[in-house]
């Protein structure tokens, strides 16, 4: 299992809409609206790295309003 932060920028008042749409993506445990260079910020759990890139961070790419994403995996020190 390989879990990620996923920072994102959005569109100028899309922050509320991505927030909700990405709520509702499978595999998305958690997401924050916030403030400071990103405007959102998702935690995503899937089974490996490609399955994260392919079924969770190309979906939130999709969103309308979407801008930019940061993808920061979970190490395991």
């Amino acid at each position: 299992m390989v879990s990620a932060y996923i920072l994102i920028q959005t569109e100028v008042g899309k922050a509320s809409h991505v927030t909700k749409e990405i709520g509702d993506l499978k595999g998305v445990t958690s997401v924050d609206g916030v403030t400071g260079p990103y405007d959102v910020i998702a935690r995503a759990e899937a089974d490996d790295l490609d399955q994260l890139a392919k079924a969770i961070v190309m979906q939130i790419q999709t969103v309308e309003g979407v801008t930019r994403t940061l993808t920061c995996p979970v190490l395991k020190l």
